[in-house]
């Protein structure tokens, strides 16, 4: 429970009333409007602006989102499903083998993983899902000119040492990855996300209860209150399946990662009490 019912803000939020852990003790937040202009490159992730498709929309203008499936197929599955749910208008799921339990629409040719790379019309490369071994398959894709979700098991096998910098990618780390990435840094969750996207040039979702946005010119944000239930595993390949239709369907990287995030809590929000994360598509 809260420490506060109530926590009045004055014209604007501040990092504190978002940032864990001292965003758990305020209760409800109210701003209130006390005629002082605020400016901030901060903010916080509310409801995206996603266009319907239109008479003229086919499946592929819709996006299409190639996923390198890993080692444990059922996370490749999640991120599969979300991202057909999230609006991708294709998916295509590359495995050596095939992987059961995605919708019927998926399309999975089993062999080479790195098929039909080459194709112009992938909107996004999602890599990482279930990936466990195959640093091969992350080093294909980061030679790739296509846009790039990178989460999991892509972000362990960075963690090895790997500093190029991604530009126009989007990285997912939660707390461990973070850390594994990028060691102990000094500052505020804010502070550090933003120092590691401008470090990376990529878009960094530093993931947790009080998820944080970051792109390597200094734009943030902050989605809070995630419901606590998402500390449940597969959760993380959904969002990232998220994403990567986000960026498929054409929107730049920090507004598809802050799209992504602020859907996959709302689908938690739907979910309800006890969700596992198949439920999160469903709530998509």
């Amino acid at each position: 429970m809260p420490d506060y019912d109530l926590t009045i803000a004055f014209q604007t939020l501040k990092p504190s009333h978002l940032l864990q852990p001292a965003a758990r003790h305020m209760g409800r937040i109210v701003v209130a409007d006390i005629g002082i202009p605020a400016a901030s490159r901060l903010a916080e992730i509310g409801p995206p602006e996603l266009d319907d498709p239109g008479p003229d929309s086919n499946k592929y203008s819709r996006g299409l989102v190639t996923i390198i499936a890993g080692d444990m197929p059922g996370a490749s599955a999640l991120a599969a499903a979300a991202a057909l749910r999230a609006g991708a208008g294709v998916v295509r799921l590359q495995g050596r083998e095939f992987v059961p339990g995605v919708p019927a629409a998926v399309i999975q040719k089993p062999g080479d993983p790195l098929d039909r790379l080459d194709d112009e019309r992938i909107g996004a490369l999602l890599v990482g899902p279930g990936l466990v071994t195959g640093k091969e398959l992350l080093d294909a894709a980061l030679a790739s000119r296509h846009p790039l979700v990178l989460d999991a098991g892509a972000l362990s096998l960075l963690a090895a040492g790997d500093r190029r910098r991604f530009e126009d990618a989007i990285l997912t780390p939660h707390d461990g990855e973070f850390h594994r990435l990028f060691g102990a840094r000094e500052g505020s969750k804010v502070e550090r996300a933003r120092a590691a996207a401008a470090e990376t040039g990529a878009v960094i979702v530093y993931k947790g209860a009080d998820t944080v946005v970051a792109a390597p010119d200094g734009r943030a944000a902050i989605q809070a209150g995630a419901d606590n239930w998402l500390a449940t595993a597969g959760t993380g390949d959904v969002l990232a399946g998220i994403v990567a239709a986000m960026r498929a369907r054409g929107l730049e990287a920090f507004e598809a990662a802050c799209a992504g995030v602020w859907l996959h809590a709302r689908a938690a929000e739907k979910a309800g009490p006890g969700l596992i994360a198949d439920d999160l598509i469903a709530g998509l």
